[in-house]
């Protein structure tokens, strides 16, 4: 089958999004390896098996030499979308946001990855100083244990409204399970990399209310969290992200 762009839905350095019939098209640069790419689809394959509304996945494929993961197209917009054109409705988005994200969090999928082993290998590739290292890596040991479904990069921009009226989630390239506040912290730390540090402080308020979880305990996963950012190599992030990282040291 042909993948002709109709539509560009989101471009970036490494990838291209676009609608093709009644597919989402996403392709991948050549920087992501064929095990990156499979891990993805099957992460995505998993997450299916639970009643949560996600696009389904139609194929995995090469278009050009390049790899790219084929899912079924929700006409929409996301919920980023409505937040910034709607900012006088943005309490009820983020009521909505956090919802979405607690129905989530109430699933399990055991074959996914665990979030804490992740943790472990991204602090050790960190390139944090051995002792730093060695603390976050205790403190990551120390926090319970849970099986929870985590998204790893839970965000408005990955929520589709649909036209139909459901909301959809999209990108499990970094889903896990494990404990929920963890992936609450790394949403807090989403907003703030955005510079959005209201809409994450009151993400964070709300959060803990819903779930009725003390904001002490979503705040301890915050540099365990923001030193597992760290790995992706962003210099615009480095002062942030250390900054949450030695928060454990005072």
């Amino acid at each position: 089958m042909e993948w002709n762009v109709e539509k560009v839905l989101a471009k970036r350095a490494n990838k291209l999004i676009y609608k093709s019939g009644n597919f989402r098209v996403k392709l991948f640069g050549s920087e992501f390896s064929k095990s990156d790419i499979l891990n993805e689809a099957l992460n995505h394959a998993r997450v299916e098996a639970t009643d949560l509304n996600i696009p389904k996945i139609e194929e995995v494929t090469k278009i050009k030499d390049q790899w790219a993961i084929i899912c079924e197209y929700i006409p929409g917009t996301t919920l980023d979308n409505l937040m910034i054109d709607y900012s006088e409705m943005l309490d009820k988005y983020l009521d909505l946001f956090i919802d979405i994200q607690l129905e989530m969090h109430s699933k399990t999928v055991p074959l996914l990855n665990n979030i804490k082993d992740k943790m472990n290998r991204k602090i050790s590739a960190s390139g944090l100083p051995a002792t730093t290292r060695y603390e976050l890596h205790t403190r990551l040991d120390s926090m319970p244990k849970h099986n929870k479904l985590c998204h790893g990069d839970f965000n408005p921009s990955n929520i589709i409204v649909g036209d139909d009226g459901k909301c959809y989630i999209i990108d499990w390239s970094h889903a896990t399970v494990g404990n929920a506040s963890a992936d609450a912290a790394r949403t807090y730390l989403l907003f703030s990399l955005e510079k959005r540090r209201a809409l994450a402080d009151k993400y964070l308020t709300k959060f803990c209310l819903k779930s009725d979880t003390a904001k002490q305990y979503v705040q301890k996963w915050m540099p365990i969290v923001a030193a597992s950012q760290l790995v992706k190599g962003r210099p615009e992030e480095k002062e942030f992200l250390s900054s949450w990282v030695h928060i454990m040291d005072e």
